[in-house]
């Protein structure tokens, strides 16, 4: 199995603050993967590191096995989409389609020309211009034409209304379905991740919390409902993520090994989205009560 990108032990440090510490991940390649985490998590520190832009403080990160930052080489292989889509304003899309191909050895402008046409996108007027979402798609387009193997985009639809979201993320889906390229997808918008990505990476407290197949994550967690639970072991339960309580009955997440049997608990399946919260929170308990010193 070839892995896209990888990380290991991967470290960040902006003065005495680590954005990323002991981070490590494989994101096997063809996967369409989300990276989700809440603000400050290290999702763009990680994207910047994975496309060359910043230089790691500890451990290291590659893309197909080279390290972006000391081998230049492999940067013709990323395709880069950052959070607020920088473009030159003052250029048409027209122009920077020309310019991208005086940039880039590998460069297909008939594809990039072609989604721009598809989507209506004014060829000869400045992209600064443009609505939010035209721009995003103009700063996609870009990014495709280099042909990457793999794609990184760091919540290019955050600012967008909920038809441009949709737009975007359509023409997304059918393009890397034609190229089979990798794509690493940076959101807070989990309705739309899960419509688009088969592969899941929760960021937190500036490390990885749960990276793995949709299907399989969502398969290997439950929520048990039962008699208030003192922390003893649970046949079937291999830990438990998320827990609240009251006077007798506690609500569970947890990750299973094997079917739950014990009839004291009602066993109920859950989405995608009540896992990532679960970790979200376990992750911003446990940072919490580590910046006051008292255990979680």
């Amino acid at each position: 199995m070839d892995i896209a990108l990888e990380a290991d032990q991967l470290g960040k440090r902006y003065g005495r603050t680590w954005a990323l510490r002991d981070c490590s991940l494989r994101l096997p390649a063809g996967r369409i993967a989300a990276l989700v985490g809440p603000n400050g998590a290290g999702k763009s520190t990680l994207l910047h590191l994975a496309v060359g832009l910043l230089r790691p403080d500890a451990g290291a990160v590659r893309i197909f096995g080279e390290a972006p930052y000391d081998n230049p080489a492999v940067l013709p292989e990323i395709g880069f989409v950052a959070q607020d889509t920088p473009l030159y304003r003052d250029f048409t899309a027209a122009e920077l389609v020309q310019l991208g191909g005086r940039l880039n050895k590998r460069w297909d402008a008939a594809l990039a020309r072609n989604r721009l046409a598809q989507l209506g996108i004014p060829p000869k007027l400045p992209v600064g211009k443009l609505s939010g979402g035209q721009r995003a798609q103009v700063a996609l387009a870009l990014a495709l034409a280099k042909r990457p193997r793999v794609l990184l985009l760091d919540e290019p639809v955050a600012s967008l209304d909920p038809l441009a979201r949709r737009e975007f993320l359509q023409s997304l889906m059918g393009s890397v379905a034609e190229s089979e390229t990798t794509v690493l997808l940076s959101s807070h918008l989990l309705a739309d991740l899960e419509r688009v990505c088969d592969y899941l990476i929760v960021l937190n407290a500036a490390q990885v919390q749960l990276a793995g197949a949709v299907d399989d994550l969502v398969a290997s967690h439950r929520q048990l409902v039962g008699p208030r639970h003192d922390g003893g072991p649970i046949g079937g339960v291999n830990g438990v993520v998320r827990a609240s309580h009251t006077d007798r009955q506690s609500t569970l997440l947890v990750r299973t090994d094997g079917p739950v049997t014990d009839p004291a608990w009602t066993v109920r399946d859950v989405g995608l989205e009540d896992v990532v919260l679960a970790y979200l929170a376990d992750g911003a308990t446990q940072t919490r009560h580590s910046e006051w010193g008292v255990p979680a």
